[in-house]
């Protein structure tokens, strides 16, 4: 058990902390959230003491391991797979299958496991760090943004592991969809302090909205019910008769205490600018295919059309070239065969994570914004800045200032710049908290253009794909469906097979036993967990009954004794316990009952399940 005892912190005159208390207990998965800036990374470097708190304390148990992912880079060994094994407890270092068996869930393919570090991206190289951190083992785990720089596949397989996962998470992330799927708790810290509850994120929001409004609504009485005290002072405080009733009412007024108003929380609030479009097919793309290498496409054979309203999502896994396919569909990449034809009338918006180095550093970011449509207000530039969170004089801010997720929001506010009537937007949610997620799917939502999104996020495609073009191997297929039609198809079953980097594609016949015996084994697993709990429950309630049964046979035994000495009042206490005991065991009886054939019922279904799949 991990204890946040009475934190405070801040930073010069800013107040970060203000008595922050919770307990991380055993086995909990706690999900940290709260706005970009009120202190979520900072709280878990005040953890493993890279920070120190102005006062207050974290309490860890002795010998207590926490595993923390490092952002910088370091690596000591020629391949992957020994850098990763160096993760491994002194007691395990020759169980190399454990390496393995991570590295591969994260998308590293046997080829690339033996391969070098430098090698590969940035964002590899965080993985590496990942999967040394699970490896390791340690009691608690701190995981923060650990979805940034992975695919929906490889977050798919951390969501397996992190559920099953039998010690102690803190986690931090922006995608809520990942986060409710893994933690048992969550912690928001809000306005300086810190709450916890059990749950989902959902149920902690409802909950705090709820407070606020029971806080707002006892204030508002309170301050009533003072000025109708006051009124009644100052009327009739030179009445001698009523002189008791006024003293008795300053009392009252000195008791009563005064609640602040709930300061105000900013948060992005927006909607883009819509450019009228009268036409039906905004872009006809015809046997689009792209490649770096010569003879080696990232895509080829590519067809599909864009009409008004229409929401596409791009799928795939990482290196696949998602990315590459939104700058060849804006024009900053040359295809190498096929063509892209827009209707004059469109008007494109772009949103890239690159393109925060096209920013000037030396502007301010009310100039950026202005800079993105020369026909543009300067109030409204102003309304735009306050938009994304840079009101007052923090629309005067240098962009050189600024950090990579405010320079993100300098990329959005000129969007809104632009009255537009399609957007291509490349993982818009990375640097967002939760809110401005929220507040980022409802603008594009009330958006009457098309939209083209590349995103990993799965809450974003459930809300808004309607369509998808999903990467496999070499090939970009259109899937006329949502996201939870491709998934119900089966679709990342057979991503799943596609090649991880460094490796090749696999048969169709080995694809398909290979699916055939992940299946067996999801379906092993999920019965499994779903019989665990039960069974659980019927051993503990069986304990129960063998416990009252010893109990009863001793009371019967009390009962003799008392009996044969004529103690009536014993014998009136005993019989309301044999009364109780019977009672218990009798209601367990009934309740393994149900047990029982819910268990024979969830059985049974899945061994259907697993019928089919041998079947097929």
């Amino acid at each position: 058990m991990l204890s946040i005892e009475n934190i405070h912190k801040a930073y010069g005159q800013y107040k970060l902390f203000d008595g922050v208390s919770f307990r991380l207990n055993t086995r909990e998965k706690i999900g940290l959230v709260g706005r970009n800036g009120h202190g979520k990374t900072t709280l878990m470097r005040l953890i493993v003491g890279q920070e120190d708190a102005d006062a207050g304390s974290v309490v860890r148990p002795r010998n207590y391991r926490i595993g923390y992912v490092q952002q910088h880079l370091a690596f000591t060994q020629p391949t992957i797979l020994a850098e990763a094994i160096t993760g491994l407890p002194a007691h395990e270092a020759d169980q190399h299958w454990k390496a393995e068996r991570i590295l591969a869930g994260l998308g590293f393919s046997d080829d690339a496991m033996q391969r070098t570090p430098a090698e590969f991206s940035g964002g590899y190289q965080v993985r590496l760090n990942l999967a040394k951190v699970l490896i390791s083992e340690p009691d608690l785990l701190l995981l923060d943004e650990p979805t940034n720089y992975l695919d929906i596949t490889s977050i798919r397989w951390v969501v397996r592991f992190l559920r099953d996962w039998p010690r102690e998470v803190l986690l931090i992330t922006h995608d809520r969809s990942f986060m409710d799927q893994v933690v048992t708790h969550v912690v928001g810290l809000h306005r300086r302090k810190a709450r916890k509850i059990e749950g989902d994120t959902a149920k902690y929001y409802d909950q705090v909205a709820q407070d606020e409004e029971i806080y707002e609504k006892t204030r508002q009485n309170d301050e009533r019910r003072r000025k109708e005290i006051e009124l009644f002072i100052s009327r009739f405080r030179a009445k001698a008769r009523l002189a008791n009733l006024v003293q008795s009412r300053v009392k009252t007024l000195d008791k009563m205490e005064k609640k602040d108003r709930l300061e105000a929380i900013r948060s992005l609030d927006f909607a883009f600018r819509d450019h009228p479009y009268r036409g039906r097919q905004m872009m006809v793309v015809d046997d689009l295919a792209f490649g770096y290498t010569e003879g080696q496409n990232l895509f080829r054979n590519l067809s599909f059309s864009l009409s008004k309203g229409d929401r596409i999502g791009i799928i795939g896994r990482n290196g696949q070239g998602k990315t590459t396919l939104l700058k060849v569909l804006a024009g900053d990449l040359a295809p190498v065969a096929g063509t892209t034809r827009f209707n004059p009338n469109v008007r494109l918006g772009i949103y890239e994570q690159t393109h925060t180095t096209r920013l000037v550093a030396e502007r301010t970011v009310e100039e950026e914004i202005m800079s993105a449509n020369g026909d543009l207000d300067r109030q409204v530039a102003r309304s735009i800045c306050g938009a994304m969170m840079f009101s007052d004089d923090a629309a005067l801010k240098k962009i050189q200032v600024l950090s990579g997720g405010e320079k993100s929001r300098v990329l959005l506010g000129q969007l809104l710049a632009r009255p537009l009537n399609l957007l291509l937007l490349d993982e818009p949610s990375n640097h967002l908290d939760m809110e401005s997620c929220d507040a980022l799917l409802a603008a594009i939502d009330q958006f009457e253009g098309a939209v083209i999104l590349v995103t990993h996020n799965e809450m974003f495609l459930h809300a808004v794909a309607r369509r998808l073009i999903v990467f496999q191997g070499d090939q970009a297929v259109v899937f006329e469906g949502s996201y939870q039609r491709f998934l119900e198809s089966g679709g990342w079953y057979l991503e799943e097979e596609i090649a991880k980097p460094g490796g090749g594609k696999t048969s169709p016949v080995r694809s398909s036993k290979k699916q055939s015996r992940r299946e067996r084994s999801q379906i092993l697993t999920r019965k499994n967990r779903a019989l665990r709990p039960l069974e659980k429950e019927m051993a503990e309630i069986e304990g129960v009954i063998d416990t009252c049964e010893q109990r009863l046979h001793s009371l019967h035994a009390d009962m003799q004794k008392a009996t044969a000495r004529r103690d009536g009042q014993q014998i009136a206490k005993l019989a309301r316990a044999i009364k109780e005991c019977d009672q218990t065991i009798e209601t367990g009886f009934e309740r393994l009952d149900g047990l029982n054939t819910e268990l024979e019922a969830t059985k049974a279904r899945y061994d259907a399940q697993l019928a089919q799949i041998e079947m097929a």
